[in-house]
């Protein structure tokens, strides 16, 4: 069988396990978040922090939720990592130093899992478990909450009321995220990852000496790290490690995880909102961006010319024999177009029109389909960018889901998409006109360039996947990349909350010849135009110097 045939069957199996997991997936998290009932455990969760789940919250209460919340993850996750060596479990490791301590805790808080450490040889089982894997599960839920809180905003009208933040948290954690984990667990055990709290041992003799390894309960961690998007590995390979990822049912499993949920909350829009078309609609966006950037992403890898590329039976360069080439062109642009960051392959190894396909999936905005949550709320605001750009054309007052979107909706939905491209390239810009930044930089020129780009890219939009030929150990690159993935993550959450508020204040406007159909196939044309020259219109020039410069001269 060809390597290109190969890639070919495995997308389709894919999109026929996606396939069968929409309907029912969407529907059940619908009922979740649609439910009155809280279950006895739920109860108990919510004693323990003094929250009311049957109050109903206006956004800037739902919003105090969602930054109080995260801002005590964030302090508790660094001071874990600064107390690790003298915590049991650590496996000997020492404290980490405050500035990573600092990167680390708001990446994992953000849903971003950016690492600038090597995992097996900085943290131990307390901190792996108790920490890092805790945020894979809540800071999932987080983005699942706001998202749900824009889906109330629409569905509802004359209350401002989005639902309850903590209910929301608690039921997208334990009633969505921890039961698939646990059937995803004991599916990646099966294919080989281990699961286990083992020390420091030696696995094997090799010319000069031994090699050390750690274990881990690394399948329960690589799950969520999947499912919830997140993407931060157990190991400094990530899912290239074959104690993450064993083999290639495993790495199709795990494609299908990071795009399970994102894709089946479009169903659970459709359901609240009360029109399955409309979730048809915003599906239909995704899967055209994703099935364009998957067949973009296979061409460039498997068109490499000359010997080299001949011999090694493509662009074999940093990616797995395990996998090869389509099963590592469909995990990359799974996870540069979810907010995921995982890698079966280093991305700073693809060719150069390649790695800008990884970097224009990111300043999309990652909407295609998107993290657990943010996916959803990132394309909905789209969908308001472009009914509003409908209305201009017409003449007429914009109108989605039969709430009107005014002057302070628009601005709402304008400053979300201003604000990650503002961080991505002014500290981009901030990185070459400073000297010491550049010297972290393994190449020079464009892909040099690109290494930059992509990392800030990558931390903005709450990615976490790296062109893993920068050190981003400094002090610069941990406080200033820290910086962009709360400010990327919680500045957003804020319009997207006070959007949802304003809209569930209106009156629903009755639907006339006039109105815009939104379900229709034209609109998702129309969003698909607006969200490709929104991005190109922002990202061009940064993309001109970099993965296109690169790609022109190969």
């Amino acid at each position: 069988m060809s390597p290109v045939l190969a890639g070919v069957l495995q997308l389709l199996a894919l999109i026929v396990a996606l396939g069968l997991s929409y309907r029912p997936l969407g529907d059940y998290m619908a009922r979740v978040y649609s439910s009155e009932k809280h279950h006895r455990p739920e109860k108990w969760l919510y004693k323990a922090i003094g929250a009311n789940p049957s109050v109903e919250m206006r956004w800037p209460a739902y919003l105090r939720g969602v930054l109080g919340f995260s801002a005590v993850s964030v302090l508790f996750l660094y001071l874990l990592q600064r107390l690790q060596g003298s915590l049991p479990g650590s496996l000997g490791f020492v404290s980490i130093d405050p500035d990573q301590a600092f990167n680390t805790a708001a990446s994992f808080v953000a849903n971003t899992n950016w690492q600038s450490y090597y995992g097996e040889q900085a943290m131990g089982h307390v901190v792996q478990t108790g920490g890092l894997a805790v945020q894979n599960f809540v800071s999932a839920a987080v983005g699942m909450a706001v998202a749900v809180a824009l889906v109330r905003g629409f569905a509802r009208s004359r209350s401002g009321e989005l639902g309850n933040f903590w209910a929301d948290l608690v039921r997208g954690t334990v009633r969505i995220l921890l039961p698939i984990s646990v059937v995803g667990a004991l599916v990646l055990v099966a294919c080989g990852a281990i699961q286990n709290f083992s020390g420091i041992h030696e696995v094997g003799q090799f010319t000069g000496g031994t090699q050390q390894w750690n274990g881990g309960a690394v399948a329960s961690q690589e799950v969520i790290k999947e499912l919830g998007t997140n993407g931060g590995g157990y190991f400094n390979a990530n899912s290239a490690h074959p104690f993450e990822n064993p083999n290639p049912l495993s790495n199709l499993f795990e494609i299908y995880l990071i795009l399970v949920i994102p894709f089946a909350l479009t169903r659970t829009f459709g359901r609240m909102v009360g029109s399955l078309k409309q979730g048809y609609a915003i599906l239909g966006t995704m899967a055209v961006i994703w099935l364009g950037f998957t067949a973009l992403m296979m061409w460039t890898e498997f068109a490499g010319k000359g010997p080299a590329f001949e011999l090694a039976g493509g662009a074999m360069e940093g990616k797995e024999t395990r996998f090869g080439i389509g099963a590592s062109a469909i995990f990359s642009v799974a996870t540069t177009l979810t907010s995921t960051g995982a890698v079966n392959s280093f991305h700073s190894s693809n060719t150069g029109f390649g790695g800008g396909i990884n970097l224009l999936g990111m300043q999309l905005g990652e909407i295609a389909p998107g993290g657990v949550g943010s996916g959803l709320y990132g394309m909905l605001i789209m969908a308001i960018i472009a009914v509003f750009i409908a209305g201009l054309m017409v003449g007429r007052t914009p109108e989605y889901l039969g709430k009107k979107i005014g002057t302070r909706e628009i601005k709402f939905a304008a400053l979300y998409i201003l604000i990650t491209p503002a961080l991505v390239l002014c500290f981009t810009a901030a990185s070459f006109v400073l000297d010491t930044p550049s010297h972290s930089m393994t190449n020079t020129g464009a892909h040099g360039f690109s290494e930059i780009l992509y990392a800030y890219t990558s931390g903005a939009n709450n990615n976490g996947s790296a062109f893993a030929g920068l050190n981003a150990d400094t002090q610069w690159f941990n406080s200033t990349i820290g910086i962009a993935m709360l400010l990327g993550r919680f500045l957003p959450m804020v319009f997207v909350l006070a959007l949802a508020g304003s809209l569930a204040e209106q009156t629903p406007v009755p639907e006339t010849a006039g109105t815009l159909r939104t379900e229709k196939p034209l609109f998702t044309g129309l969003l698909v135009g607006t969200i490709m020259i929104i991005t190109g219109l922002t990202y061009f020039p940064a993309l001109a110097l970099g993965p296109l410069a690169e790609g022109l001269a190969a």
